[in-house]
Order: structure tokens, then C-alpha cells, then sequence
């Protein structure tokens, strides 16, 4: 998590130019989202928000929502460019969260840096409440790259394809359920097929009750 979170503090700046859209011509990720926007209720945590774009697009979409992100540097553009938000400097593997705490999560794209293995599945299970929401978008596939040369400048990241039913089965085991998947073929700026997922936390008093 060092070099990850060095090599975007470097790179800040650059991403917050170059990629300033949270889903230009991208629609069926925007659509996507608005399905998990109508869903849940409370607050919600854009875990990994970079500089915050998706956060503002949450926003816009009517939602109470605040961003975590592990480099300082993406913070920095994030609040400049959206001063009217909230953003905090955390790590998805121990998040300071309270338990159930969050009526939804967004994860999009933060877990692209560490294998499918490694995706705090029970530590994003913590902090969603019973009946709530988390949506995951990953590069899809199997396979893992390194980047040394990002954004204009020198870095040094590791990147990782995710398989869609390997993502699904420790999700599952984690508690969360599959509401939906969106598989895509790339766009014409990425390198192959795209990945959404759904998913909702299991709420063991509403299983009682059936």
C-alpha cells in the first residue's frame, strides 16, 4: 500500500486534468449507479474516492455521501474541486467506521491495486448496515500488470484484472448477496472488458421475520 499510495500522491494533480468526468460516455455505468443511488438510504462512503469525482456524481445523485482515500495528495485536489464535501484520509482494510454505520458503500475501481484475494470483502461488510448497499466496479479478467509510467510521471503500481465469480463467491462468504452484475466490453480508452457489481448485506432480522 506504500508505493500505491506514493505513486498517486505523485500523480494527483494530472488525474484530477485528465480524467475530470465521472462516466463521460459511459452510460451504462451511469445507469448503473443511479440503480444503486434509488436503492439506498443513509449515508454512503466512496471508499477509495480519488479525487472525487464519483463522490460528486453520488452527490448529484441526491445522495449523503463523504469520500475516504489513502493518498493525501488525491485528497487535496478532491477538496478543492468539491469544498462543499467531505473527504478524510483512510484505508479499506481498517476503516474508521462504526459497524453498520453506512446505508451504502461504493468501491469503484479503488481495489484495481491488490489481488481478488486481498479485497476487504469483511471489513466492507463491517461498516454497511443490515440491508444495505455496496457497488463494485473492477477491470475484468485474470491477469496482473505494473505500471511505471502513469498520468505523466513516474510510478510504481501493480494492477489487477478480477475475475467476476471469484469477486461474487467471497463477497458472498464475507455476507454480502449478488443484487445484479454489468459486464461491458472496453471503451476507447481502456485496456478491456469492465466489471459492476451489486450487492446487498444480508439483514438477518428480515430473514427471521420470512
Amino acid at each position: 500500500m506504500t508505493m500505491t499510495r506514493a505513486s498517486y500522491d505523485i500523480v494527483a494533480a494530472s488525474y484530477a486534468q485528465l480524467i475530470p468526468d465521472a462516466h463521460d460516455g459511459r452510460p451504462l455505468d451511469a445507469a448503473f449507479m443511479r440503480a444503486f443511488a434509488e436503492l439506498t438510504d443513509g449515508p454512503v462512503g466512496d471508499i477509495g474516492c480519488g479525487t472525487g469525482r464519483i463522490t460528486q456524481h453520488l452527490h448529484e445523485l441526491g445522495l449523503d455521501v463523504f469520500g475516504v482515500d489513502l493518498s493525501d495528495g488525491m485528497l487535496d485536489q478532491a477538496r478543492k474541486l468539491y469544498p462543499h464535501l467531505t473527504f478524510t484520509q483512510g484505508d479499506m482494510t481498517g476503516l474508521d467506521l462504526a459497524d453498520d454505520s453506512l446505508g451504502g458503500a461504493v468501491v469503484w475501481y479503488s481495489t484495481v491495486h491488490m489481488p481478488a484475494s486481498e479485497v476487504p470483502w469483511r471489513e466492507l461488510h463491517r461498516v454497511v448496515k443490515p440491508g444495505g448497499y455496496l457497488l463494485h466496479a473492477f477491470k475484468l479478467g485474470d491477469r496482473k500488470g505494473h505500471l511505471t509510467h502513469a498520468y505523466g510521471h513516474d510510478v510504481d503500481l501493480h494492477v489487477h484484472w478480477h475475475d467476476v465469480d471469484e469477486i461474487v463467491t467471497n463477497a458472498t462468504e464475507a455476507g454480502f448477496n449478488e443484487v445484479a452484475r454489468l459486464q461491458r466490453q472496453k471503451g476507447v480508452d481502456e485496456g478491456g472488458p469492465q466489471g459492476f457489481l451489486l450487492m446487498g448485506k444480508r439483514n438477518p432480522a428480515a430473514g427471521s421475520a420470512s
